[in-house]
């Protein structure tokens, strides 16, 4: 598989919606971020590295790091931690707890902020 071409083709695609997004202003170090930022980076078992636009600049990865987190809960829990936290959509903001208030503290899936707290 030609894992560069693919970026590539999936960058020239999306180049155009550059710059149209809105960072979120009320986090600070997302509000200092131009829209026009996109970066892509695979990195195979094998060691070989395909990649495409501004993947060496630093950055913050905020909400990101919930996918990292269930990955590593579900290698060391596996099914056991549906028990604490569900799989549906919220239908809320991430950062909303009346739904966790109604559900006898459950949150309704890892991604949003009281879901990820449980699966950390």
């Amino acid at each position: 598989m030609n894992y560069q071409r693919i970026l590539d083709e999936i960058f020239c695609e999306v180049k155009p919606e550059f710059g149209k997004g809105k960072v979120a202003d009320y986090i600070p170090a997302l509000s200092k971020i131009s829209p026009d930022k996109f970066g892509m980076f695979v990195s195979c078992v094998d060691g070989s590295e395909y990649f495409v636009g501004d993947v060496f600049e630093t950055f913050s990865i905020q909400s990101i790091s919930k996918v990292f987190t269930l990955t590593l809960a579900i290698e060391f829990e596996g099914d056991k931690i549906w028990e604490r936290v569900g799989k549906e959509p919220s239908g809320n903001p991430f950062n909303s707890l009346v739904q966790l208030e109604y559900e006898n503290g459950k949150p309704r899936n890892p991604f949003i902020n009281a879901g990820a707290l449980v699966i950390t």
